[in-house]
């Protein structure tokens, strides 16, 4: 007689009413860990810390020790739910209505947390661990600073022997339905400031000061209509986006003493952190020649751009996709940056999890079909995967 499938439904419902916005875990490493643990999984809870951050809570959890070995990796904490009383259901209460479960984190990324557990779980009770492992990455910390969670697991992982063969994470990857797209690379970010240092002084007198917005302005156009790619077959073009023009200048009759813009860059595998450096710093060197001023450039790193070469993994995911839902998906590299950034220095990593349309806002909610045809899509990667 066939075991009656695990239903994400209850997980997912008993995550969302842990009210885990980052850094707190409210409980839900704890949810998820009483599953795993009663099906057979060896958990443990990892603490860690760094001085200016707060503690974050992460499960790693592993059932078998043979190879193959698949990780899925996720995290439970949520952004915040802003204003309350701009929620059609409680935002913690994971009510359903019109089948649609209610509920900060039910699609980035509870629901994928609570689908891939009811399908591995399934699959154990059915086959055991005599094909390989599966294993749960499980952070408190992808909303927040990403200090002390997916990348010290990463670490403890290592250190321990169980750095797995492939990854997937369960971010919500679809755009207008699910299946529509897999995420087998990201684009990297990078963000610049960059300060004019000049002359404060009486706008009547120019000549006694020396303005510095002209010159920041004549920059900005530069970097801002100069394409700095075409693309290629895996990522469109590159993008930069100047966030911030500031001057610090209530006056009308004061040139100020300096100007500081803001930039970011998306970027695809053709450009690396040094290449972009010496794009912007070009720029600045040229703008320099033809206006002066003291210029003054810094960066932040925020992820390198990356690519899972499609190969057998990525067939599997696709192929279950295709079977479940009738659409054969995307490969995507669009979007902001995962932890899957992290994972990539380890092993081949892919994103494919729900539809994204409703992540971060008010009234977010997973159809609750969606959160069972993702289960089912998961068991089909695991029976695939084990299988091939």
């Amino acid at each position: 007689m066939k075991n009656t499938p695990t239903d994400p439904v209850e997980i997912l419902q008993a995550l969302i009413r842990c009210p885990s916005v980052t850094p707190h875990d409210a409980g839900a490493l704890g949810v998820l860990e009483q599953h795993l643990t009663d099906a057979g999984f060896t958990c443990h809870r990892l603490v860690f810390k760094q001085d200016g951050t707060p503690d974050i809570a992460n499960l790693f959890a592993r059932i078998g020790t043979a190879d193959p070995h698949l990780c899925f990796a996720g995290h439970t904490d949520v952004v915040p739910v802003g204003d309350d009383k701009d929620w059609s259901h409680p935002p913690f209460a994971a009510e359903i209505h019109g089948g649609e479960i209610y509920g900060r984190g039910a699609t980035d990324m509870k629901g994928s947390v609570a689908a891939f557990a009811a399908a591995a779980m399934d699959f154990v009770k059915e086959h055991g661990t005599d094909k390989g492992s599966i294993s749960f990455l499980i952070t408190g910390d992808e909303e927040g600073p990403a200090i002390n969670g997916t990348v010290k697991v990463l670490e403890w992982m290592k250190k321990f022997h169980h750095v797995p063969d492939h990854c997937l994470v369960g971010e919500p990857s679809c755009v207008d339905e699910l299946g529509d797209t897999i995420k087998i690379g990201r684009r990297g970010s990078l963000s610049f400031t960059v300060t004019v240092e000049g002359k404060q002084g009486h706008v009547a007198y120019p000549e006694k000061t020396d303005n510095p917005v002209p010159k920041l302005a004549r920059f900005v156009d530069v970097i801002s209509t100069t394409p700095l790619d075409k693309g290629n077959n895996q990522f469109g073009p590159s993008s930069l986006a100047v966030t911030t023009f500031d001057v610090d200048n209530k006056a009308t009759n004061v040139v100020p003493a300096r100007a500081t813009a803001k930039f970011n860059i998306r970027y695809s595998t053709v450009h690396t952190y040094d290449t972009l450096r010496d794009w912007v710093s070009g720029h600045v060197a040229k703008v320099k020649a033809e206006l002066g001023g003291t210029w003054i450039i810094q960066s932040s790193e925020g992820a390198e751009a990356f690519i899972t070469e499609p190969g057998a993994f990525v067939g599997i995911v696709q192929d279950a996709v295709e079977q479940d839902t009738g659409l054969l998906p995307k490969l995507s590299t669009s979007g902001g940056t995962s932890d899957a950034r992290f994972i990539k220095d380890y092993c081949p990593v892919l994103e494919f999890g729900p539809t994204n349309a409703t992540i971060h806002q008010v009234d977010e909610r997973i159809n609750v079909e969606e959160l069972k045809a993702t289960t089912r899509i998961y068991r089909r990667i695991l029976d695939s995967y084990f299988n091939t």
